[in-house]
């Protein structure tokens, strides 16, 4: 990490904030070289207990990346959990994705239920968030991903959501001027300044939704399984391919030509934002990477040159542009949400709660 997080710190060693939230938040409690199956079985015996007599006692988001198939593979072979595997289709995955959510639902004998966005109120929104020239044009593209299966879940009381994220790969998010919270009043106000249809079919869920009504009134729980088990990524890549013939790809997030168009190209290009970084000091500090490793791995672009200008082409394609118009709307001078609506004070009033009684130990500043 480095100054490309405008909040960034250091000491007079040189030891950056995030490394020190790292020593004194998470290290102490997290033991990443040991299978902790005893606290899991009994977080798994309590969902099967009260998932007796439904169809499934909980639900997780397959991706087709490497985190979300190894949760697959713990919640079914190694707590014994009947999970339904939840996909959504927002029009941008590769086919590698999809041929591994294929392997690990068959070779796991899972049922599986797909949503598919409303592709033209997507693309639309997509459009609308890149013409507003700030950052965190995935937005749209995530948002409808955990919005569709909370309120899913909520729907068909699903208590338990099992999810791949972990300490292992994600103690250190990218900074909130990089890709920006959730937050479905920006969402709302950049669909009505530059978007050309109502969201009327596009999942929604905003935070008081999920962080209030839905796990305080309905009792949605989120489960971090990867944080009992040893996880080391490349390990875990090598388990699944022999075990199911999953195929790995690069960079983390890379299953999805939009997201690896985007974390590639438009955040490095257009604000120099290298997404690569925060997900390699976790593995630096999880152990399974050195420094030395790390810089060399960001020597390199992002992603083969050639292979980004046909995304570029294909993404404008996709959202209805022509490649020069796209050029033109990235070329826009920059902007943060704070030239939109927002619900920027809720989020750090939310931010401030959740450390303050321990729930988010992450280094978030916003």
């Amino acid at each position: 990490m480095d100054t490309t997080d405008s909040k960034i710190t250091f000491d007079e060693n040189g030891v950056c904030d995030h490394c020190r939230n790292f020593d004194k938040k998470i290290k102490p409690y997290w033991k990443p070289q040991e299978n902790r199956y005893d606290e899991l079985e009994k977080i798994a015996k309590k969902i099967r207990k009260e998932g007796k007599g439904k169809d499934y006692d909980c639900i997780l988001g397959l991706s087709g990346g490497a985190d979300s198939s190894y949760l697959a593979y713990i919640a079914k072979e190694v707590m014994h959990l009947r999970p339904l595997i939840f996909v959504v289709d927002t029009g941008w995955n590769l086919n590698v994705a999809v041929e591994n959510i294929e392997k690990i639902v068959k070779g796991l004998d899972l049922d599986m239920y797909t949503h598919v966005v409303n592709w033209k109120e997507m693309s639309d929104l997509q459009l609308s968030f890149f013409k507003a020239s700030i950052s965190s044009c995935d937005n749209p593209q995530d948002h409808s991903i955990f919005a569709a299966m909370y309120n899913y879940a909520v729907k068909h009381h699903i208590k338990y959501i099992l999810t791949g994220s972990n300490n292992s790969t994600e103690f250190i998010r990218p900074p909130v001027e990089w890709i920006y919270m959730n937050d479905i009043v920006l969402l709302k106000d950049i669909n009505k300044k530059f978007g050309t249809r109502p969201l009327k079919d596009f999942p929604l869920c905003g935070m008081l939704k999920y962080k209030i009504l839905y796990q305080y009134f309905y009792g949605m729980t989120r489960i971090y399984p990867l944080d009992y088990v040893v996880y080391d990524k490349e390990e875990a890549q090598e388990f699944l391919h022999k075990e199911y013939g999953w195929t790995k790809y690069e960079n983390k997030h890379y299953e999805n030509v939009f997201t690896r168009f985007f974390e590639g190209y438009y955040l490095p290009h257009k604000f120099g934002f290298d997404t690569r970084k925060n997900v390699l000091s976790n593995q630096i500090l999880a152990g399974t990477m050195t420094r030395e490793e790390a810089l060399k791995i960001l020597e390199k672009p992002p992603y083969d040159p050639e292979q980004m200008e046909q995304d570029k082409e294909y993404v404008a394609k996709k959202m209805g542009i022509t490649a020069r118009e796209f050029d033109e709307i990235i070329a826009l001078p920059n902007k943060t949400p704070a030239d939109y609506k927002n619900q920027m004070w809720i989020i750090k009033l939310g931010v401030a709660i959740c450390k303050m009684l321990g729930i988010e130990n992450r280094n978030i500043r916003i």
